[in-house]
């Protein structure tokens, strides 16, 4: 099983009864397999945040519940972590967090292990898949022992890598009975100042469970060489180090100190193995341990290998035969028939200043595009321009916002709302393809449909943006690009907040079928390049001429729309 297929089968054999989750990379498939169990409510919720109270309050209702995000989703459902972590709770809480060593598909490299700490909570980290299946029941048993949300880190190496799960049956867990408990449940600040002794308890009886608990073992070899470890960093060191001797923590926080001191003992020389920052080192530190080794050799960027691992600890240089051959680079595209393709010429044609979002249309920034100017966070597109129509009238002229359905459901609304508030006059671009096309085609609340498939209520992007406030809102099609151009235009020129509508279905969804095919007439066509400044994979040049690669395109004809004189045809 994939990591993520191991933890959610954890979900099911554990008896778990919510889920609740925004799909992020590289913990979306966790969620979508979660859907595949009917013993299981689960749920795409707007944004992390949202995800996340929803499964404390099924805690608190008394059943097992789950949240999953990736590492800046964590970010957003921050505010109710802390607070659950004073709250405790009823039924076990347990959220993943995905963390995204080497900046895979993240706009940051961020080490969640750091939130546990601040929000004194415990977090376990699985190695691979069968750990992710068994430490994910092991974390409702401590969180109802010890009444506390548990935090369970996976990264994209073991989400994504595949290895043997033994399985087991669901067990039936009953639901705990509810009892109203305002001095538990209800964190103003008289409550919460008797809750923060009830969480410095419950750190140090965790500790005392860490010095025995199975999540963490020692393996005892030549005892030359010590590694301290964790993850899949674990697996880096078991391949490049084999005989070396191991203290591999499944529980990451809080640690065991007397298990960590007896180790470094044994051992003439103690290296720390852990990707991104110095966190276990820092403890290893902080009690007293001095002698070893860890951010002085080992990175602090990126991911590590069994490779790196080697050569920092044995001195072991990996052996690499050169290639001669000239591969051809193939840098990040939007895919052929693309619906955002069509805005962003027109936004590159027009010279705007665009800031940017979270989703496909990010790469909307790269060549031969190149319309994106600012990338920041979701939902931070609206809120940014507003900031440059605050400080800078002339730039904004030229600036609109460009945000995707689901991301202006996940947090553009309420950036929305400030704008006209505000009094602002940002032209805001919604990129509507019908779906969550970024993290592999999830529903949303514009689509009309729930995670597991199920017809409902559809957010009306229309009706919401006048309900906020917007009186000029339009809808365009962007393959149309003299209209699109059109409307760009008349909204940038109003003195008043605008909402334009880009609303063209993904190219990849099931239900979009382009039939005439698109061809080129070379008798026609001049090789002035035009069709090639949308950046369509399915373009090329032969012979001072235009082809289209059949085999790559779709046929969605917006190339025919950009060529002047009338070379390509449907």
């Amino acid at each position: 099983m994939l990591g993520n297929e191991a933890v959610a089968r954890g979900l099911y054999e554990a008896g778990v009864s919510v889920v609740s989750s925004y799909p992020g990379t590289p913990s979306t498939e966790i969620t979508e397999c979660v859907a595949k169990f009917n013993e299981i409510d689960a749920e795409w919720a707007p944004n992390e945040k949202v995800a996340l109270e929803v499964a404390i309050g099924s805690s608190i209702s008394g059943v097992r519940s789950f949240a999953a995000m990736k590492h800046v989703g964590l970010n957003v459902a921050a505010d109710p972590l802390f607070t659950a972590s004073y709250t405790g709770v009823n039924g076990g809480l347990v959220l993943v967090v995905a963390d995204d060593q080497g900046l895979h598909s993240s706009q940051n490299e961020q080490d969640s292990r750091n939130y546990a700490l601040a929000a004194k909570l415990p977090m376990v980290e699985p190695s691979d898949s069968m750990e992710a299946k068994e430490y994910t029941k092991l974390c409702y048993e401590i969180s109802e022992k010890f009444d506390t949300p548990v935090i369970l880190r996976m990264s994209t190496r073991v989400s994504h890598s595949q290895s043997i799960v033994e399985l087991n049956d669901r067990t039936e867990v009953q639901p705990k009975e509810y009892k109203k408990d305002i001095q538990k449940y209800v964190m103003m600040p008289a409550m919460a100042k008797k809750r923060h002794i009830v969480v410095e308890e419950r750190i140090c009886n965790l500790r005392e469970y860490a010095e025995t608990s199975p999540l963490n073992r020692v393996e005892y070899n030549d005892k030359k060489i010590g590694i301290i470890t964790s993850g899949i960093a674990y697996q880096y060191a078991k391949e490049a180090v084999p005989n070396a001797s191991f203290l591999k923590l499944g529980m990451v926080h809080p640690m065991p100190e007397k298990l960590i001191k007896d180790f470094c003992e044994a051992c003439e020389v103690v290296y720390v193995c852990e990707e991104l920052d110095d966190f276990i080192e820092t403890y290893i530190r902080k009690i007293g341990i001095t002698n070893i080794h860890g951010k002085d050799v080992f990175s602090r960027l990126g991911e590590l290998s069994a490779e790196i691992v080697r050569e920092k600890i044995l001195g072991i240089k990996p052996e690499y035969t050169p290639l001669t051959e000239q591969i051809p680079v193939r840098p990040p595209v939007l895919c052929p028939g693309c619906p955002h393709r069509g805005i962003f010429y027109v936004l590159n044609k027009l010279k705007l200043t665009v800031s940017g979002d979270i989703g496909c249309y990010t790469l909307g920034s790269m060549a031969p595009l190149s319309a994106i100017d600012t990338c920041i966070c979701m939902g931070a597109s609206i809120s940014s321009a507003h900031g440059i129509f605050k400080g800078n009238k002339e730039l904004a002229k030229k600036n609109v916002a460009v945000i995707g359905d689901s991301t202006f459901i996940h947090s553009g609304i309420t950036s929305l709302i400030d704008i006209t508030y505000n009094q602002g006059a940002s032209t805001v671009i919604i990129l509507d393809n019908s779906i969550t096309g970024m993290t592999g085609h999830q529903q949303n609340p514009t689509t009309g449909y729930t995670l597991k498939g199920d017809p409902t209520a559809k957010v009306d992007l229309e009706a919401l943006c006048k309900s906020i406030g917007v009186t000029n809102i339009r809808v365009a099609d962007p393959f149309d690009v003299e209209e699109m151009e059109k409307v760009i235009k008349e909204e940038l020129a109003k003195d008043e907040p605008s909402v334009i509508i880009s609303r063209r279905p993904c190219a990849l969804l099931k239900s979009v079928k382009y039939d005439n095919n698109v061809k080129v007439d070379a008798n026609k066509c001049i090789g002035c390049k035009m069709c090639m400044k949308i950046g369509c994979p399915a373009i090329t040049m032969k012979d001072g001429k235009m082809v289209i690669n059949e085999t790559l395109c779709n046929n969605c004809g917006l190339c025919s729309n950009i060529c002047k004189i009338g070379a390509i045809s449907k």
